[in-house]
């Protein structure tokens, strides 16, 4: 099992350290939290989060099995023994070891795993974070909290599309990209991601094949593959998405969806050309195919505005367009939302309402007092003057460490650089190297399995010395 606790030894008790991991493992076993038959934590695995020798925790194992709470078993490591049961008449209990393999949700892929277990390590340095850092959070979001309602009402459930204030004012909100929509075409969800999920379980069966670029966003993830789905990639060119294979995979009918990050592309950075997006547009007509417009990003230019989304081409329906405020205000308020026909948004309500009976209303209330007053506007102009200033002093570390090694494209806007090695390295060595040197990155192999030689760094999290150590240890980290 992937081991992860905040339990740390205390080396100022006096008392023994493998006696006090001892214990904590007992503890685990008494109350159940690790039951007969699951297995714990190698001794390497558990000497890494405790930081500890792992000799200190073959002691402590050690007497953990003198005393018959755990053995070994050929083939399933160290597991809690069934001796360990207090009560001998206790029925024989489930296998949860077996639940958990069996579970309909895949997991994450193991980098993913360890890339969320390793952001909380203190004083890592994370290259490759896809959020704002919390010096770009609003300096008025205590300005908001001060102005909340004395009435309790926005403390109560929404209704299921969410606050009709706050899908008031995104509807006016969209007007700015060229979108018209009325509130009741706009369901509130607890980010982007949860939109995918949504959309996974209530608009599509099981076999259905979903089209995206390549590398993507989505390939990291298992929403669509753990409802039993299949992905298939798409190139980019200097323009975007390939029309000619979008084309081609559209009609021989493999597509029952595209899914498409158009503006400032989650990982590449790039920008699909206003006349693709026209051609991409009229070849999902022809062939009858869904889009599914993911456009979390296109707030964050830096250099001129993307071209209009795709929903803004869009009188036939045939676009669900995706916004989210997680990237530009603040990915904790979990706020996004989904615009596209009232019986589609319909059928997602009733889904979220299954799921979790709506977003938080503070949240929402949060988020549409920041659009009514103007504030959201005001946020962005500096956000972008800071993530300008960001970009350039990454683009100015790569270009001093690594530019022998590596090459990139400067990105007009977004978070990220797609930086691609001249040569062939081992990737996953290197993101183990990184983390070994207290750097954290995002390998290009998490958004395209049989990439190998490209790393998604960030420019939106690490400060500026942060960002000077982590490309200086990364350079030294290149075999």
């Amino acid at each position: 099992m992937k081991f992860e606790t905040n339990w740390r030894p205390d080396r100022s008790r006096g008392i023994p350290i493998y006696r006090q991991i001892a214990d904590y493992v007992r503890s685990k076993i008494e109350s159940g939290e690790w039951p007969t038959g699951s297995r714990i934590p190698t001794e390497r695995a558990a000497a890494k989060v405790f930081g500890v020798n792992r000799s200190t925790v073959v002691q402590a194992f050690a007497e953990l099995a003198a005393d018959g709470l755990i053995e070994g078993k050929s083939g399933s490591g160290t597991i809690v023994s069934a001796a360990s049961a207090w009560d001998k008449q206790v029925p024989k209990l489930p296998d949860w070891e077996s639940y958990v393999k069996t579970g309909v949700h895949r997991p994450n892929q193991r980098t993913i795993q360890d890339i969320n277990h390793a952001e909380f390590i203190p004083d890592i340095i994370r290259l490759g974070t896809g959020e704002p850092s919390p010096d770009l959070f609003p300096k008025a979001m205590n300005r908001i909290f001060r102005q909340q309602p004395s009435q309790t009402d926005i403390f109560g459930y929404p209704e299921p599309r969410g606050l009709y204030s706050l899908r008031e004012e995104i509807s006016k909100h969209m007007t700015g990209y060229g979108i018209s929509v009325s509130p009741d075409s706009v369901l509130i969800v607890s980010g982007a991601l949860q939109a995918l999920q949504l959309i996974a379980l209530g608009l599509l069966k099981n076999g259905s094949s979903v089209l995206t670029e390549s590398p993507s966003y989505l390939q990291s993830l298992q929403v669509f593959q753990s409802a039993g789905m299949s992905m298939w990639g798409l190139p980019l060119d200097e323009e975007g998405l390939d029309a000619i294979a979008l084309e081609r995979y559209a009609a021989s009918g493999k597509g029952t969806l595209l899914y498409t990050i158009p503006s400032f592309h989650n990982p590449t950075g790039k920008v699909m050309s206003l006349k693709r997006r026209q051609d991409v547009y009229q070849l999902c007509v022809k062939h009858k195919l869904p889009i599914l417009e993911d456009d979390a990003y296109r707030d964050l230019w830096l250099d001129k505005p993307s071209p209009p989304p795709l929903k803004s081409l869009d009188q036939n329906g045939l676009v669900l367009y995706i916004g989210s405020m997680s990237k530009t205000l603040s990915p904790g308020l979990r706020i996004g939302w989904v615009i596209g026909p009232e019986q589609v948004i319909h059928r997602l309500a009733d889904v979220k309402m299954q799921s979790d009976y709506g977003a938080s209303t503070l949240s929402q209330w949060t988020v549409m007092q920041f659009l009514r007053q103007g504030l959201y506007e005001e946020h962005l102009d500096q956000v972008r003057k800071e993530l300008r200033s960001r970009r350039a002093y990454m683009l100015q570390l790569l270009e001093s460490y690594l530019k022998e090694a590596a090459e990139w494209e400067v990105p007009t806007g977004g978070f990220y650089i797609w930086l691609r090695f001249k040569r062939d390295i081992s990737v996953p060595a290197l993101f183990d190297a990184a983390i070994k040197d207290g750097v954290l990155l995002n390998p290009g192999y998490l958004y395209d399995k049989a990439d190998r030689n490209h790393l998604r760094l960030s420019y939106s999290y690490a400060s500026f010395e942060q960002m000077k150590t982590g490309i200086e240890r990364l350079a030294r980290s290149i075999p």
